[in-house]
């Protein structure tokens, strides 16, 4: 096969090509799973890998461009998705002991949209187990490694698929984002990372973590290729009760080249109080790049309350719906059980062994919130607190079209750094949890790299159901930058020959 790689190549040129004709799907699976080879004892971004499954697919698609029969918007693209989300054909352990070799009787919607679209499902990508954490190194089987710097986290807890983005392994990958676990990993692996207004993609088959936060959503090299794939994921589904009942259009279709007159605002916390020098010299000259091209800079000087109040209100949140979510884990209804003298102990020794540090931190931190007494004093009052996040930011969207700050207040840290520091991992949150909480559309697209080499994101966050402007501004600021596919294919490379020798 002459040209470039397909494993180099966008989603929207490979689709484009394997509907003509003139790249088999075959070759394009083949391609991935060698990449995926070479970069796994590196990067480790992969905890189920389905070749055989791939491979048959591959041939059921050539077999429908032979037959001129071939259509799907992502049709022959490889696709990664995240260990949270149920396919029938893989596993989907959720990063944890407690789901170890479960297989789904049912795709989630968002796969069987996939599969509709003519996707090939490559495998199920490494998370912090069942979404808690911000660096990938909670899950229970092994930690993901930045393809950048191997020594240092992707980010988490969807770090998993951002790494397989950046490392060139697929040019999609699905992620999930409570709190920014799709945006922080997009910023610290140099990646496009997209999150939906909440309700605009169905959350059925994901597994859950906190339900009113939960988000399914793209990374992607380039905001074009995340664009198709968000609208192929987004719409009703009437089997899913926080689905909203209404049709996006078609986002790829809206990418603007232009920003010019767009207000853009800014408030010091995503920027000003950002203490790494590297990430805030990098945001300031994305803000200026923006002013020069004609938006304008709208200076947000009363919204310090979101960043304030912001990372206890979602950890009050998520972690009490956390609880209650996770409760069914007891080695009876669901999940393997670890038997003892009565039925208080079993549940106890199966879920002392079954969850990890950071799950058990969670659950014992969403109970305390929700036990008698504490309820009104906690969780309803952090409920109270999100709404007004939701009136600051409808305030401010009054003033302004979108917003524009930094996705993570560092770049990728060494591991095993925070491991052991729940609070400082906590707070590479901070800028993120906001859009949670309102559940308003950000996405974080690539604005450069410090001194180190390490990638920086920029976040930028519109008011419900303006997922196509922020796509569109995501799409202009890449078209200024210049940087598609800010991925580290030859560090990978490097990397995986010197363990091979």
């Amino acid at each position: 096969m002459s040209g470039p790689s397909p494993a180099f190549r966008s989603a929207v040129a490979l689709r484009d090509d394997a509907l003509a004709g003139k790249l088999r799907v075959a070759e394009i699976v083949e391609e991935t799973l060698a990449r995926v080879a070479r970069t796994e004892p590196t990067i480790d971004a992969f905890l189920h890998v389905d070749a055989d499954g791939a491979r048959a697919r591959a041939e059921e698609l050539d077999r429908r461009v032979a037959a001129g029969e071939a259509s799907g918007r992502l049709f022959g693209v490889p696709i990664a998705v995240k260990d949270n989300i149920c396919t029938r054909s893989m596993p989907t352990t959720c990063g944890s002991r407690m789901l170890e070799g479960y297989l789904p009787p049912y795709d989630a919607h968002v796969v069987e949209r996939l599969l509709a679209e003519g996707a090939v499902l490559i495998g199920k990508t490494n998370c912090d187990e069942f979404g808690m954490g911000s660096s990938t190194e909670n899950s229970a089987f092994k930690p993901t490694r930045n393809p950048h710097d191997p020594t240092r986290v992707p980010g988490g807890s969807s770090g998993g698929s951002a790494a397989a983005v950046a490392a060139g392994v697929v040019p999609l990958a699905l992620g999930t984002d409570t709190g920014g676990s799709i945006r922080q990993p997009a910023s610290l692996c140099g990646v496009v990372g997209f999150k939906p207004t909440y309700g605009a993609v169905s959350r059925r088959g994901l597994v859950a973590f906190a339900s009113s936060l939960d988000q399914i959503g793209p990374f992607g090299a380039s905001v074009l290729d995340v664009a198709h794939l968000a609208s192929a994921l987004a719409g009703h589904d009437p089997h899913d009760s926080t689905s909203a009942a209404f049709e996006p259009p078609d986002y790829a279709s809206l990418l603007s080249r232009s920003v010019d007159g767009l207000r853009l605002g800014v408030h010091e916390d995503f920027l000003e109080k950002i203490k790494d020098a590297g990430v805030k010299e990098r945001l300031r000259a994305a803000v200026r790049q923006l002013r020069d091209a004609g938006a304008r800079i709208v200076r947000l000087d009363d919204l310090d309350f979101l960043t304030r109040v912001g990372i206890p209100t979602y950890y009050l949140v998520a972690t009490a719906e956390a609880s209650a979510n996770l409760a069914r884990y007891d080695g009876m209804r669901y999940g393997p059980r670890e038997e003892a003298a009565d039925l208080a102990a079993t549940y106890a020794r199966t879920r002392g062994a079954r969850f990890g540090d950071e799950v058990r931190r969670r659950i014992l931190l969403g109970t305390f919130a929700l036990r008698a007494g504490h309820k009104d004093a906690y969780y309803e009052r952090a409920c109270k607190v999100r709404r007004l996040v939701q009136r600051a930011f409808a305030a401010a969207f009054e003033r302004v079209d979108l917003m524009i700050g930094g996705t993570s207040p560092v770049a990728a840290f060494p591991l095993g750094r925070n491991v052991t520091d729940p609070v400082t991992m906590y707070r590479c949150d901070a800028l993120t949890v906001p859009a949670s909480l309102a559940g308003l559309p950000a996405a974080s697209v690539p604005c450069g790299r410090t001194a180190e080499g390490l990638p920086v994101g920029l976040q930028i966050l519109g008011p419900p159901r303006a997922d196509a402007e922020v796509l569109s501004c995501a799409s202009a600021f890449e078209q200024l930058s210049g940087r598609f596919g800010d991925l580290a294919p030859l560090a990978v490379e490097a990397a995986a020959e010197g363990d091979d020798a």
